[in-house]
């Protein structure tokens, strides 16, 4: 027999659901979660215009969501590894790194509409002008996590033993020790050099190499992305769906494109997965660029953690 006291008192959620449109309760939850940034100084990230888009997504979801900022890859990096960030505007080297560790793609990163690409530079008065010439020589790079500056330079260096690897906590350092002499190349973006060039007006550099000169099949390093970590899948779903949703003054500060095609990354999970093989030899001097070698290295060796960088800088969610 039917209950028609209870079908009265469904009725209305029924009619709301089907012909109104009405949605779900929307996940709740009083976990924190953090936004992690990646920037090279205080020119390089606004702080403020991330700041807008932290309290956006907070009273949206009403989550409580903290900011913080990653002075270079190194620090990101350790953090993505910890899965300490949940929402990541993560350079391309981070998002490929990142593949593996459960995060997953949501928009591009905004930038001008220019390919990027990885270089080896010198001083245009050295003696080095061939890769191969590098052999037993000191290089900068980036920190692990740095596309241009860190996993492309390693994949076209393969096959030589260099003196030392020195890691660079910016571009402009890259630059700087290439200009004093420090090391003999630097690896860098094509767009990060032509920023810092001006910086040192008493050097001239010449390129050793450029990736786009490189072999057919070695595409350009692709844009950044915002990467979603480990959550439960709704809560997921409903960040991503606010995060669609913002207003496009939101998104301009923020850097992403909500409509945005994702790039594809496969190329350059590649390039990671390659080298990956290396990086304990990087560490060492000299630092031998060759899978062969690895073959006399301990497993503890090539199980070593990476050298903990210094804590990000956090913005609580009520500050």
């Amino acid at each position: 027999m039917v209950n028609f006291t209870t079908v009265s008192r469904w009725l209305p959620l029924v009619v709301c659901a089907s012909l109104l449109g009405c949605t779900e309760p929307e996940p709740e939850t009083n976990e924190r979660m953090t936004i992690g940034v990646v920037s090279y100084g205080a020119s390089n990230v606004s702080l403020e215009k991330y700041q807008r888009f932290q309290n956006y997504l907070a009273e949206q979801t009403k989550i409580p969501f903290d900011l913080e900022i990653a002075y270079n890859e190194l620090q990101a990096a350790q953090q993505i590894d910890r899965g300490n960030w949940q929402v990541v505007f993560a350079p391309p080297g981070l998002a490929a790194m990142a593949d593996k560790r459960g995060y997953e793609q949501q928009f591009v990163l905004d930038r001008p509409n220019q390919s990027e690409y990885a270089l080896i530079v010198v001083r245009a008065d050295s003696e080095v002008n061939e890769v191969v010439d590098l052999g037993f020589k000191d290089i900068a790079m980036g920190e692990p996590g740095s596309a241009a500056g860190y996993y492309l330079p390693l994949y076209y260096l393969y096959g030589l033993t260099l003196n030392k690897v020195h890691f660079a906590p910016t571009p402009a350092t890259v630059l700087e020790w290439v200009s004093d002499g420090t090391v003999a190349a630097g690896a860098i973006s094509e767009q990060e050099f032509e920023t810092f060039r001006t910086k040192f007006p008493d050097t001239e550099f010449k390129v050793l190499l450029h990736s786009k000169d490189q072999t057919a099949k070695e595409r350009p390093i692709p844009p950044g992305v915002v990467l979603l970590g480990v959550v439960e899948r709704g809560q997921g779903e409903f960040i991503a769906r606010i995060m669609r949703e913002a207003p496009a003054d939101i998104t301009s500060d923020a850097q992403y494109i909500p409509t945005g095609n994702l790039p594809d990354y496969k190329e350059m999970v590649r390039v990671v997965e390659k080298i990956k093989p290396l990086e304990s030899q990087v560490k060492q001097s000299p630092a031998v660029l060759t899978l062969e070698h690895l073959d006399a290295v301990s497993s503890k060796e090539l199980t070593q953690p990476v050298e903990a960088a210094p804590v990000p800088e956090t913005v609580p969610a009520d500050s």
